[in-house]
């Protein structure tokens, strides 16, 4: 991948595969001026026409990142995502949970304002702040719902070996439930939505 996927300034619109079946990496213009900045985060016609499967997005969510090195995911639901940063920057990374030739491929990549990420179905997605009050916006294409539990992968699982870039610790427990164990498993899962 080239620099142009990862620049902040006005880009072209672009989507460019990766190592993960269905992973996009979509590089956003985004226009500066005296006031700040503005992009089209999402605009469907322009980036379906590019390649990006239209996946009809349903909610909205919003993580914010109060400190550096904020640590989430890596969460696997049953729907497509499209992940972006609002404001600060994160180092991204993704698991191809998926049952096939590529189970188990990773990829990752720093997104700023100037990109964002499409994450198919099936796939882990997770993320680490580098900058204090970093935003993380994703759209999905279904609603959470409670008492579900849904597919996750420990942030320091062995065999996806993250390189993240500040040293990971757990968080401290938040809940009776809640533990700081590093046990590793592709088929543990999570029915409570804390650490998002």
């Amino acid at each position: 991948m080239d620099d142009a996927a990862t620049a902040s300034g006005a880009a072209d619109l672009t989507v460019t595969e990766t190592p993960v079946p269905g992973l996009l990496v979509v590089t956003l213009p985004v226009h500066h001026d005296d006031r700040g900045w503005f992009k089209e985060n999402w605009q469907r016609e322009k980036m379906v026409a590019l390649g990006l499967p239209d996946f009809g997005p349903v909610q909205n969510n919003m993580s914010f990142n109060a400190r550096r090195g904020a640590t989430r995911g890596i969460h696997t639901e049953p729907w497509d995502k499209f992940v972006s940063v609002a404001t600060g920057r994160v180092f991204a990374a993704w698991v191809d949970m998926r049952e096939g030739t590529s189970f188990g491929a990773t990829f990752s990549i720093e997104l700023d304002p100037g990109t964002a990420v499409y994450v198919p179905r099936g796939v882990g997605n997770s993320y680490q702040a580098l900058e204090d009050g970093t935003l993380y916006s994703y759209l999905v294409n279904d609603h959470w719902r409670p008492g579900i539990s849904y597919p996750a992968l420990h942030l320091a699982d062995e065999s996806a070996a993250i390189a993240w870039p500040i040293p990971w610790t757990p968080p401290r427990s938040r809940s009776p439930r809640r533990t700081s164990s590093t046990r590793a498993s592709r088929t543990s899962s999570r029915s409570d939505r804390a650490g998002r």
